[in-house]
């Protein structure tokens, strides 16, 4: 088995408060398995690219991998599963499992169709029973019951033909946020055969939708990337539009109506405080954050005519317009450096996605392909923009920047509003069913081939997906 030396770290989960002192996977020790001691760990260096293997996504769609369920020292019973350990390692690899088998790129085999390995099994596979199934790569995992009511999980990846490991990492927990770990294992195997940047541990606001289509009530609600962990933010005695994550995962920017009369809020999410940023009679729509998150982008009717406006995301600062003509410009979305904005105007006669730079100047039109273009949000990637595309049925579709390369990924009757998840790989939007009026979440790779919905209690529409973590 291979051994290298592995670094110490502070895991970077919330609400972590005490930092592991020592490692407690040797490799060199694989034998008597996972001790037990108050350890968060994970691979020290770049050990370069993985010998024989490639990282483009038609390789990687046909790779096996192999996720077992996590290992337990000892079965005791833990706040986050009263069975105990050995249910919860059950529970954080079908996360794990869930995770990868959704984003088109791997061939997941999950814990329920496999053996379950022995603790000491976790830094010593059986590798016969690997390469007998045909397993290309293995996840093992362990969750252990602290003294102080934490727990700590730990996640590996082995390459099975090479009998090696590739990377691990761990995490000192508390038992509400087991799934945020089994998300980052996700994220760390996703990572280390992708070459992508992570995007599990991540979170989702999007607006909640009962009663009948006429008159439906529509609330805040915020919920893991997989549909876990759900919450309403608001009571539905105001309705609740276009939601967005700060920067920083602080806030949320919406705009809520009260009396009919829209205002923009931001909700403070570890303290409940809502502020207000910005109120008028006019028709206001579709706050959007600035990449630094001193800004906000919203759209404003004013005598007729819907121009786009920047404000102080500390609210209480006078709003200055971006753009001044006889045409509706509703939409913006910051490029990620924070130096353009794309938004949608019918300057042309017909609505349309535009570019311009962050102060307004620079107006030019980007959408010359048929159909009418709506709802553009740029990729954190910068590379692509995404948007609604209205030719007949609404459409998810992406583009470049400069409006080249125009790729329509859904095939719906009416989806609309995209928002990227944290690394630029798969979009969310929201569908509506044709007579029903009925909402709901639905995810798609750039592919447009996988494609899936995301379960939610009641409808759903107005996703927003936030970056990764602290």
């Amino acid at each position: 088995m291979k051994t290298s030396l592995f670094a110490i770290v502070i895991a970077a989960l919330l609400p972590l408060s005490a930092a592991a002192q020592d490692s407690d996977l040797d490799p060199s020790a694989a034998g008597s398995g996972p001790q037990a001691t108050e350890t968060v760990f994970q691979d020290g260096q770049d050990e370069g690219p993985l010998t024989g293997t490639v990282t483009d996504d038609s390789a990687w769609q046909d790779t096996g991998i192999a996720i077992a369920s996590f290992a337990t020292n000892r079965d005791v019973p833990t706040p986050a599963n009263a069975s105990g350990t050995e249910a919860l390692g059950l529970e954080l690899a079908r996360v794990v499992y869930n995770d990868l088998r959704f984003n088109g790129l791997f061939r997941p085999v999950g814990p329920d169709a496999l053996p379950e390995p022995s603790y000491a099994q976790i830094t010593a596979p059986a590798w016969n029973t690997w390469r007998g199934r045909s397993a290309e790569m293995l996840v093992h995992g362990f969750v252990r019951a602290n003294d102080d009511g934490r727990l700590t999980v730990g996640c590996y990846l082995y390459d099975v033909a090479l009998q090696s490991e590739l990377v691990r990492e761990g995490w000192v927990v508390a038992p509400s946020d087991w799934r945020r770990a089994a998300h980052r294992c996700a994220d760390l195997v996703y990572s280390r055969l992708s070459g992508e940047s992570p995007f599990f541990d991540s979170r989702i606001a999007y607006i909640a939708e009962t009663g009948p289509k006429d008159n439906r009530v529509k609330r805040l609600a915020i919920m893991d990337s997989d549909g876990a962990n759900h919450r309403f933010i608001t009571n539905g005695q105001s309705t609740a539009l276009t939601p967005r994550y700060s920067p920083d995962y602080s806030r949320i920017a919406y705009l809520s109506y009260v009396d009919g009369n829209p205002r923009i809020y931001v909700y403070h999410i570890d303290s409940g405080r809502q502020t207000l940023v910005t109120e008028s009679a006019n028709a206001t729509f579709a706050p959007r954050w600035s990449p630094d998150g001193r800004y906000i982008l919203y759209s404003m009717a004013v005598g007729g005519n819907t121009d786009i406006y920047r404000v102080s995301a500390a609210g209480g600062g006078r709003p200055e317009r971006l753009t001044d003509s006889p045409s509706i410009e509703v939409g913006g979305s910051y490029s990620p450096d924070g130096r353009q904005i794309v938004y949608e105007s019918d300057a042309s006669g017909s609505q349309q996605c535009y570019v311009m730079n962050a102060d307004g100047s620079g107006q030019r039109r980007i959408s010359f392909f048929g159909g009418r273009c709506a709802t553009p949000e740029w990729s954190p990637r910068g590379d692509q923009i995404a948007f609604t595309r209205i030719a007949g049925d609404f459409n998810i579709a992406v583009m470049t920047p400069q409006g080249r390369n125009m790729r329509v990924l859904t095939n719906a009757w009416h989806d609309e509003a995209p928002t990227w998840a944290p690394n630029g790989r798969i979009i969310q939007f929201f569908r509506t069913e044709r007579g029903s009026g009925d909402t709901a979440l639905y995810q798609v790779d750039l592919t447009g081939e996988n494609e899936r919905r995301l379960r939610t209690p009641v409808g759903a529409s107005d996703p927003a997906w936030g970056p990764v973590l602290p």
